[in-house]
């Protein structure tokens, strides 16, 4: 399951993990404009700000496809606002749809990637499409944004400690700036950017991993920053 997969990132994962010979279900605001759903390929109807949509999504996938994987939890919106210009309502937005739909999407899933199908070697995995912003601000105008990251950054720590026993890896992604629309007008050269290619090939490994390697969050920067 890979949400916010229309277009950068979570497009970019879809078409890798089709690639590669995965079932995918994608959960997109507008499933009617993506195409055909196809023998290895589910649209579902899944809107960040529409709990109902939740329980839809992860029903369809399991009448579909009978088990589940791995859950790429990639939507999510962006701010530029500063911590002193913030408003309630957007605030209150960037949770909603960074933070609060991942946790209840990750708790609606969890008995899915727990289970253990016949043949298949160990649980599944979470995969929380987070940011460099959650792990440090530097500048005032991602402040807003940091909050949402840094929040789900705690989510995807929780998740790891709650599988601890049942061996249900979580991983956060943190890239930087990548190439899609939600990094233009704020970068000059777009072709120096990481590119939504490059985090699909991550999480494809991260998804592909044995439980034996849990790994916490993966920083992406497109040069090199000093740290983290």
């Amino acid at each position: 399951m890979i949400s916010g997969a229309s277009r950068g990132i979570g497009a970019a994962i879809a078409a890798r993990m089709l690639a590669a010979g995965w079932n995918v279900s994608l959960g997109l605001r507008h499933p009617e404009n993506a195409g055909q759903t196809t023998d290895t390929r589910l649209l579902c109807r899944y809107d960040a700000l529409d709990p109902a949509s939740e329980p839809d999504w992860i029903d369809a996938t399991i009448a579909r496809f009978g088990r589940l994987d791995g859950l790429v939890l990639n939507a999510g919106i962006h701010s530029r606002a500063t911590v002193l210009e913030a408003q309630e309502d957007e605030f209150d937005r960037l949770i909603a749809i960074n933070v609060k739909s991942p946790l209840r999407l990750a708790q609606l899933a969890w008995p899915h990637l727990e289970a253990l199908p016949q043949g298949k070697p160990h649980p599944g995995r979470i995969v929380l499409m987070s940011s460099l912003s959650g792990k440090r601000v530097k500048s005032a105008g991602s402040g807003l944004y940091g909050i949402s990251k840094f929040a789900l950054m705690g989510l995807a720590q929780g998740l790891r400690q709650c599988g601890r026993d049942n061996l249900v890896r979580t991983t956060a992604i943190c890239p930087s700036f990548v190439a899609t629309e939600m990094a233009a007008g704020m970068v000059q050269n777009m072709t120096e950017l990481t590119r939504p290619e490059d985090i699909a090939v991550i999480a494809e490994t991260v998804l592909n991993l044995p439980p034996t390697a849990s790994i916490a969050d993966i920083p992406v920067h497109w040069s090199v920053e000093d740290c983290y």
